[in-house]
């Protein structure tokens, strides 16, 4: 899997739109869109980032 489609992955995977992930996460809905397109190569640290945002995440909501 190459970096286009983690980004995409890591995006649905919380149910949300481009513009919804985009405020999420700070990054630019162009960013995002160019990213999963494929049309702009993001850093390699980008996507473990994302997903550690959203682990952190999740991990606080679960503990209340």
């Amino acid at each position: 899997m190459d970096i286009s489609e983690k980004i995409k992955q890591l995006r649905e995977s919380t149910g949300e739109t481009r513009k919804e992930f985009s405020v999420h996460t700070g990054i630019p809905v162009r960013t995002l869109e160019d990213w999963e397109a494929g049309r702009r190569t993001p850093p390699e640290y980008i996507p473990r980032l994302i997903a550690y945002q959203l682990k952190f995440e999740k991990m606080m909501k679960d503990r209340g």
